[in-house]
């Protein structure tokens, strides 16, 4: 009778636990993506008036107002970022656009890189630990390194950075995922000949920075890496809108944003002509802080500039119903990313401190 009532309880557990619960979602992959410093203001208004014609910000004001300026900031914002204004705002859904009260902050009140990555990946703040952009391995586990340590996605789990700190916060060395970050060059024996062309430009193309690749490198050894590899989870960070925003230049700003969204729109096109991924992958694309408002506080963020905690999120994918641009009133935060993940892929964050569960992103 013991062992009846054990075996029972054994079969209770293994078909109503979440973990092996049947799979109610189609996402099998997922794309995550950040851009570092990108305001909400240029996701949502496009171009701004205050910063778009001043000499001191911009070096050919005629020919940046051309490409990017219109009185009507709907029309502004689709001429600066057409993919989430033709493809997101109709078949994804947008979060952050303060004008409606829909708000998206940090957790973390420090509202600069390694924190704010942090908080994306692992699931919340960690103010005590996280507190600088120094090179120390991340002592929390990220969303990435659980799933490289479960059987359905061990060794398909994939990282590309344009800073070089990327291999610290995802605790390359701990996690086994393997990370292409700041001027790493694409390793292994068989390296395809587009491989080969990006080690010898980017080896020749050193960029404005010491510790940030153009993002033209990243996005194209990512590129190619998901084609060679297929993984099922791939992390993608750019990072040009930071510094060009921190170097004061706002024309730069807006021309690496521009290029960001049609890195979007390539990875999206592959997604959906691909096999591997074409109705089985969710995109999730946010930034790791946010920026001042005016023209002394707009280059800088930290915890001295209240704004930077304001961010955006968006998100596409099989799971995801179209409401485009969300205009409910609410609070959400980056934090609610990772379990978001786990939850698209049909299981539970291990970590209890990580953020809820954002429902409206889930059919």
């Amino acid at each position: 009778m013991k062992q009846l009532f054990l075996l029972l309880t054994i079969g209770f557990f293994i078909n109503f636990s979440p973990l092996h619960a049947q799979k109610q979602t189609k996402t099998e992959n997922i794309f995550l993506i950040t851009v570092d410093g990108l305001r909400w203001q240029e996701v949502f208004k496009g171009a701004d008036s205050l910063f778009i014609d001043d000499t001191g910000m911009v070096e050919n004001t005629d020919e940046l107002m051309a490409k990017y300026w219109d009185s009507d900031p709907k029309k502004r914002r689709k001429m600066l970022m057409p993919f989430f204004w033709e493809k997101l705002s109709t078949e994804g859904q947008l979060y952050g656009n303060r004008v409606y009260g829909n708000l998206v902050d940090n957790s973390n009140t420090m509202l600069f890189s390694y924190p704010g990555y942090n908080e994306v990946l692992s699931g919340f703040a960690d103010d005590k630990r996280i507190n600088s952009n120094s090179k120390v391995n991340n002592p929390n586990t990220t969303l990435l390194e659980y799933l490289n340590q479960s059987t359905d996605y061990k060794n398909k789990v994939l990282a590309y950075g344009s800073w070089d700190v990327f291999p610290f916060i995802i605790n390359e060395e701990r996690s086994k995922v393997p990370v292409n970050a700041g001027f790493d060059l694409a390793e292994g024996i068989n390296l395809t000949d587009k491989e080969l062309m990006i080690n010898r430009l980017q080896s020749e193309i050193r960029g404005p920075w010491g510790g940030v690749r153009l993002d033209a490198f990243t996005h194209n050894y990512a590129l190619e890496g998901i084609k060679k590899n297929e993984p099922k989870v791939v992390y993608i960070a750019y990072g040009e809108p930071d510094d060009w925003a921190h170097d004061n230049a706002y024309d730069q700003y807006l021309y690496s944003i521009h290029q960001f969204d049609t890195y979007l729109k390539e990875l999206w096109d592959y997604i959906q002509n691909s096999p591997q991924y074409k109705n089985k992958t969710t995109m999730i694309i946010t930034t790791d802080h946010g920026r001042g408002t005016n023209k002394k506080t707009w280059t800088g963020h930290g915890s001295s500039i209240p704004e930077a905690k304001e961010i955006w999120m968006a998100a596409i994918g099989p799971d995801t119903p179209a409401k485009g641009e969300m205009k409910t009133k609410g609070l959400w935060h980056s934090s609610m990313i990772a379990r978001t993940i786990f939850k698209l892929l049909g299981t539970e964050y291990p970590d209890a401190k990580a953020g809820k569960v954002i429902n409206d992103m889930i059919r």
